[in-house]
């Protein structure tokens, strides 16, 4: 029936109506990177697909989009990130039975390994802590003190309240909700990870607060001041998440095993560890230099 056929593709909701009524309402119930997804459909996806009909879409479309990407000078794991946001969207509409297939399932990502080897060296460390130490009160730099002592996620100590804190075991609880794992998981607390907290001032439920209003609202970023902290430390290649980087290599780096490193770090695979787990090349050294004795004491 040529009619129904056509009542039935003006059924058909175009990318940005699919997107804006029916994907995002549903990643913002199911992911915590909605915003992101929402950036990128803003940024890109929009211009491109924003005016088809979910089955106007064509794999050919897709995969020159995705190429075009890197062209432009993206980063082929940002490239992959859109591609991905695309075949997700494309298969709830196929689970929600709005198209019948989805056109991009096979479309291949870059794959490019992004892994990132280099740690801050000793004088850098030095050069990070002398800066954070110039002002002792300011709450964004115990923020930064915290991350580098524990090994969290900035949002995991954005999030964390001081009844998650244990005293008596030395623990931070890390609920689910704010957990990337989406677990709830235990991280142990050192020395200088306990002074931090008790430098800090809050009169709050959250321990790191941030000075607007009353003082007892939560502080939910701190990037503009870790830019001037960088250009402070002379560190500008430096990025946060690097401070869990190092908390990590300095496990391994100290004998931990990579289990332990997987505990404290929270990470359900561990191949994802091993991503954190860089030996550095003294710590490589003393390793060839005990094999270089044991085979010399064998052949005496």
């Amino acid at each position: 029936d040529p009619s129904a056929i056509k009542r039935e593709r003006k059924q058909v909701p175009t990318w940005n109506a699919f997107f804006i009524d029916w994907y995002l309402p549903h990643a913002k119930n199911h992911k915590r990177s909605w915003g992101n997804d929402e950036e990128m459909h803003r940024l890109r996806i929009s211009d491109c697909f924003g005016h088809l009909r979910l089955d106007q879409i064509r794999r050919q479309q897709v995969q020159q989009f995705h190429s075009e990407l890197r062209e432009s000078g993206l980063a082929p794991a940002t490239c992959d990130h859109y591609l991905k946001l695309i075949r997700q969207a494309l298969n709830l509409a196929v689970d929600w039975e709005v198209i019948k297939e989805n056109p991009v399932a096979r479309v291949a990502l870059f794959h490019e390994d992004n892994r990132q080897e280099r740690l801050m060296t000793d004088e850098e460390l030095h050069r990070l802590i002398a800066a954070l130490d110039r002002k002792p009160d300011s709450t964004a730099y115990h923020v930064v003190k915290f991350l580098l002592f524990t090994g969290a996620r900035v949002n995991e100590a954005l999030h964390a309240r001081w009844a998650d804190i244990d005293r008596e075991h030395l623990t931070w609880i890390i609920q689910a909700t704010n957990s990337k794992s989406k677990r709830r998981r235990s991280v142990p607390l050192n020395d200088s990870a306990l002074e931090v907290l008790d430098s800090l001032r809050s009169h709050s439920e959250w321990l790191f607060t941030s000075r607007r209003g009353d003082g007892r609202q939560r502080m939910t970023t701190i990037n503009k001041m870790w830019q001037r902290l960088r250009e402070d430390a002379d560190l500008r290649h430096v990025r946060l998440h690097d401070l869990r980087h190092y908390h990590a290599s300095a496990l391994v780096n100290s004998g931990r095993t990579l289990y332990e490193v997987m505990q404290i770090l929270g990470h359900s695979d561990p191949s994802v560890t091993q991503r954190y787990a860089h030996l550095s090349t003294r710590s490589l050294q003393e390793a060839s230099e005990a094999a270089s004795d044991a085979i010399r004491k064998s052949a005496a």
